[in-house]
Order: structure tokens, then sequence, then C-alpha cells
């Protein structure tokens, strides 16, 4: 037995579409109702008071993750690209927690302590009559080859502003220089198939990235890596997406104050769906995740330990964790069993939850 809390945050849970909640009405998630029957609604997260749920810049879960995993920042400050160094064990005092890719013979060697860092996505901004939309990057279909040609097209200009970027993967490029320090950010599924002006940064530490993002579309318009890539029928990418900007504290060390040193788990199996507004392949995702990621969880709750459960739409977050008093006195058989008799009539339905979100 251990006494480490499990923490599971399954994030694009909310069924906030009439397609999804009509898919939503003919599931059968018997997992999650035996969940929610065990486990007790917590207090819900203030959100930002200056946005409406929907138009924060942080999702619900990355906020939701960050208190669990005692992450400094507000909404649209959360340094994910930072958090992920340090989790790599590439930052000061670091642990290798993840395997994360970047690597300390970076461009200008290791990362000191207290560096910004930020997610760099490539992308397609699609230019309609009266507006500029972001195309979701994974529809690009971009090669390893072609991100890294295009990378190395980039390069002089982020050096010129103080940014070294790091090849990771196709989709992600790492990038840390004192330019990302106070950068607000929309998280990129912010963004996904919306007006992109509705999303830049208004702030004055925003300017040399928005100017960025204007000369990569000038310098990415003829480059030979588009010109093949249109001739294929692929979109061109002609610019890129700044996420997760910020730096950790000096000497941070990772702590969950809301669930102890919980053993924090994220599901992102439902974005995929979400993301394409397919709701027959949402509805079968949260069945696969009912029989596979939430079972462990019931198991952890009869093995004693502590449970939390944090269910993630893009306005929302409901948390769900351990019951508090009640049948101390009586043997744990019997406390257990009155305990679920009456949890099962006064729990929520799933249905009623997910709409929620």
């Amino acid at each position: 037995m251990t006494d480490t809390a499990l923490h599971l945050i399954v994030s694009h849970a909310g069924a906030t579409d009439d397609a999804r909640r009509q898919t939503l009405a003919g599931l059968r998630l018997p997992h999650l109702t035996r969940l929610l029957s065990r486990l007790e609604r917590l207090p819900d997260e203030v959100a930002p008071a200056e946005r409406e749920p929907e138009r924060t810049l942080s999702l619900p879960h990355e906020r939701a993750q960050a208190r669990a995993l005692g992450l400094p920042g507000e909404d649209g400050y959360l340094p994910w690209a930072a958090w992920r160094q340090a989790s790599a064990g590439r930052l000061p005092g670091g642990a290798n927690i993840d395997g994360g890719r970047f690597d300390s013979a970076a461009p200008d060697g290791p990362a000191p302590d207290g560096q910004a860092f930020a997610r760099l996505t490539p992308c397609h901004w699609a230019v309609g009559s009266d507006h500029i939309a972001l195309r979701d990057p994974e529809a690009l279909q971009l090669s390893d080859e072609e991100s890294q040609t295009l990378l190395a097209a980039m390069q002089p200009y982020f050096t010129e502003d103080g940014l070294a970027v790091q090849w990771e993967r196709a989709l992600c490029w790492t990038a840390r220089g004192d330019l990302l320090q106070g950068l607000p950010c929309a998280s990129l599924d912010r963004v996904i198939g919306r007006r992109v002006d509705d999303w830049l940064p208004r702030t004055a530490a925003a300017r040399p990235i928005r100017r960025l993002q204007q000369e990569m579309q000038m310098l990415l318009y003829t480059h030979p890596v588009n010109e093949a890539r249109e001739q294929r029928g692929l979109l061109p990418v002609n610019s890129f997406w700044v996420d997760g900007a910020g730096a950790l504290p000096v000497g941070w060390a990772a702590s969950g104050p809301a669930s102890g040193l919980a053993e924090v788990r994220l599901d992102e199996r439902l974005r995929g769906p979400t993301m394409e507004g397919d709701a027959a392949a949402w509805g079968l995702a949260w069945q696969q995740l009912d029989d596979e990621a939430l079972p462990p969880l019931l198991q952890a709750l009869e093995a004693g330990r502590a449970v939390y459960l944090t269910l993630a739409g893009e306005r929302a977050a409901a948390a769900f964790g351990p019951r508090s008093g009640g049948g101390q006195s009586l043997p744990r058989a019997i406390s257990r069993a009155i305990s679920r008799a009456s949890a099962l009539w006064r729990s929520p339905r799933p249905a009623h939850v997910l709409d929620t979100l």
C-alpha cells in the first residue's frame, strides 16, 4: 500500500455542443459513474475575473494540472515549456521525469536557472477576406526534414532577437531567451480554427514576437519547402504560434499542495476528436477512456489510496476528491457499504457533469 495520492486529469471532456451532447446521451460510462459515486465534488476553480470562461488564455485542464504540480503562474503565464525542461532534468535541480528532448547541448550552451522558455509551433495562418484563422498544425502533415529546414531558415531572425531555438520534433520547437519573460500566451488549442487576431497578446512584451511572426510570413512565402508542399497539395507553413512561455522561479521544486505529492496523470485522448469536431469519435474515445484509464482509479481507492479526478472542458473543470468524514466509528466494511449505498443516489450523473464543462 502507498500513501501517494493519484490524480487523473482528463482534458477536452466537456460536451459543449449539440453533437457531443447527443453522443453523450447514448454513452454508458460505468466506471466514471462509480467514481463519481465514490468521490466528493471539490470547490470549483475561480476563473480569471477579467475574461469569460471560454476566453481564458490557458485551458481549464492546464490550470488544473498546474495547481496539481504546484506550478506557479496565472492564466496565460503558465511556464509549461520551462517545466518540461526541468522535468527532463535539463535545468538546475530538475529531475528526469518525462524523457524530454531539450538537450544541454543547445545552441548557446546549458540553460541557467531562471531562464525563460516557450514552445514554438510551426503552423498555417489561413487568410480570409476579413480575418486570419489558425489551421490545426496536425493537418500540415509536416515532415521532420521540412520542419528542420524551415527552422534553419528562421534561425538568424530568432538569434537577432536573442532567442535560442532548438528543434524537438516536426511540430515542436523549444525557444529560450529573455524575450519570453512576462509574455502572456494563449494556448495553441484555444486558437486552432479561430481568428488569430483575437488571441494575439497586446502587451509591450509581445511586440517583438508579433514582429517575428510577420517576418516569418514574408520569409516563408516563397521558400522552396513551401513551394514543394503546395505542388503536392499541402498547406504551406507561413508562421508559428508561441505558448507556454515563462520561467520557473530560481530554485523551484514541484509540489502539490492540493493533493499532497500526488502522482499526476494527464489523459488527452479526447483532444483529437474535439479539435476535429468529430462527435462520434469523441464518444468512442470516452468509452475507451472509461474502460482503460478509470479502472486503475477504482483499484487505487480499494487499496486505500487517495484519488482525485478532474474533468476539464473548454470552459471549466470539475474536480473530485476523497469524501470527508462519515462512518469512521463503524467497522470498515460496514462503513464502506453504507457510504457506497448513500452515494449512489446523491452522486452526480456523468452527463450532467460533462454538460457543464
